[in-house]
Parts: C-alpha cells; sequence; structure tokens
C-alpha cells in the first residue's frame, strides 16, 4: 500500500467531531479514513503478537457520530449523509489459546478463562503468559521482572525440583513453596491491554478462579488467527486507499470551485 499521510486531513475531521458544520462526503471520507488507519494498527499489532505466549487478540469496534448539520432539519435524508464512522476502540478477545509443550517446569499456561496476577510499578495487572523464572532473590517473577502474586503475597521459592498442581499449589522437594493467585473474571468485562501481555480490568471486578487449572512445563500460545488477520489487514488497506482517492477527488472538486467557480460569482 502507498504511503498515506492524515496529518493534512486531521485538522478537518476534529473540526467534524466538534460539531462544526462539513461537506459530508469530503469529511465522510476524511473519518473513514483516520478510523481504517487507526484499524491498521490494531491489526498490524495482532500479526506481530502470534507467537507471543498468553497474548490475547484485539478486535476494532466501530461506531458513529452525527454531524452538526447545520439547521438544515432532522430529516432520514440529513441523518444518514451526516453519520460518520469512527473508531470507538477496541475488545480484547478471551478465547483460550492453544497449550504447547515447553519442558520447562516453570512455564505455566492456564486451562480455563482464569488469568495470572503480577504485581508492577503501576499496581496489579494480570496476564496468561507463564513463561515465569527465578529472580536472584529467590522470587517467582515474569520475563519483565514483576514478582508473580500467590494468595498470600510475593512467591518464594526453595531450591530444588519445582512441582505445580493443578490448583497452583507449588512444591519443592515435597516442601509448600506457595500458591498462585488466579482470578476470573465476569462475562462481559472489558479488559484493556497496557502493553505486552499484560492487561488491566475495571476494580473490584477480579474474582478467586473456580474453573481455571494450571498445566506445569506448558505455555499458552497467542490466540489471534493470522489467517483471518491477513484478510483483515487486506481489506482495510484497499478500504483505507479507497479513503484516500476519494479526499483527492473531493480536494481538486473543492480547489476547482476556489480557483474557476466562485470568481465568477456575482
Amino acid at each position: 500500500m502507498g504511503k498515506i499521510c492524515l496529518a493534512e486531513w486531521h485538522a478537518p475531521c476534529m473540526s467534524l467531531q466538534q460539531g462544526v458544520p462539513m461537506d459530508s462526503g469530503y469529511y465522510a471520507a476524511c473519518t473513514a479514513l483516520v478510523s481504517r488507519m487507526q484499524a491498521l494498527d490494531t491489526i498490524a499489532n495482532n500479526l506481530a503478537n502470534t507467537s507471543t505466549a498468553g497474548y490475547r487478540a484485539e478486535h476494532n469496534v466501530f461506531s458513529s457520530v452525527l454531524a452538526d448539520k447545520g439547521g438544515l432539519g432532522d430529516t432520514a435524508l440529513n441523518q444518514a449523509i451526516n453519520n460518520y464512522g469512527v473508531l470507538s476502540g477496541t475488545t480484547i478477545d478471551q478465547g483460550q489459546g492453544a497449550l504447547q509443550k515447553s519442558g520447562n517446569p516453570l512455564d505455566l499456561a492456564i486451562e480455563g478463562s482464569g488469568y495470572f496476577v503480577v504485581q508492577t510499578a503501576n499496581g496489579p495487572m494480570y496476564t496468561r503468559n507463564g513463561a515465569f523464572q527465578v529472580s536472584s532473590k529467590g522470587q517467582l517473577i515474569t520475563a519483565s521482572g514483576d514478582a508473580v502474586m500467590g494468595d498470600k503475597g510475593v512467591i518464594s521459592m526453595l531450591p530444588g525440583e519445582v512441582s505445580i498442581s493443578a490448583d497452583g499449589t507449588i512444591s519443592t522437594n515435597g516442601a509448600l513453596s506457595g500458591k498462585l493467585r488466579m482470578v476470573e473474571f465476569p462475562a462481559g468485562t472489558q479488559l484493556t491491554s497496557v502493553g505486552g501481555t499484560y492487561y488491566s480490568a475495571p476494580a473490584k471486578t477480579a474474582a478467586p478462579a473456580t474453573n481455571s487449572n494450571v498445566r506445569q512445563g506448558m505455555l499458552e500460545s497467542s490466540n489471534v488467527n493470522p489467517m483471518v488477520s491477513m484478510v483483515e489487514l487486506v481489506t482495510a488497506q484497499r478500504s483505507a486507499e479507497m479513503m484516500q482517492r476519494a479526499l483527492s477527488m473531493f480536494n481538486s472538486e473543492i480547489d476547482k470551485t476556489a480557483t474557476q467557480d466562485l470568481p465568477k460569482v456575482g
């Protein structure tokens, strides 16, 4: 796809969102271009994470905004031609990814809808990426160095052979090290990606997991479907190109009116 520059279209689109009357065709194409470019970012991020353990695919959510009709009346026609599509956000795909054996006893996968809880500099976050390790302080941590939380706080690992049961209980050479804290969320809870495979959730929505099991020596692969994402990418690219051509046509028509038609008035 050819390079698409949004700078020259961004300010007019902002004017549209602020309720300024606009040429319907021009600004319908303008908002469509901006939303498709935003959608491309989401799709590209999904494709870049097809091999990232525990990654949850994001899907674009489109909505509409009714532009100021400039006192033209609240007719069905005016509503239709002044209704513009925008990208209102994304949703997290909660579907289960495939579980793959790794052979590493500290690699953990969750079978079910649960999440591991990790403590970050910005507070507790949730992840499905169970590629854990032991820090120099003997604590169970993520690949990013954040502490993996147990039901009694940070988990301190004992030296020796590690065994982790389906309910998250960790034992080393038969001695109990702790129990992983796993949480689940009510259906419809909107999680927010905060980077990588970390997610945040609305306050007080996390509840102790009751329908999830830990699988030791396994990792959950990304739930991104590469084929579907490629189709989405091509569709969004073609749509963006069409909107760019439409904007160029409108620009040419506006320039023609300004240079040829307006001087003839009066």
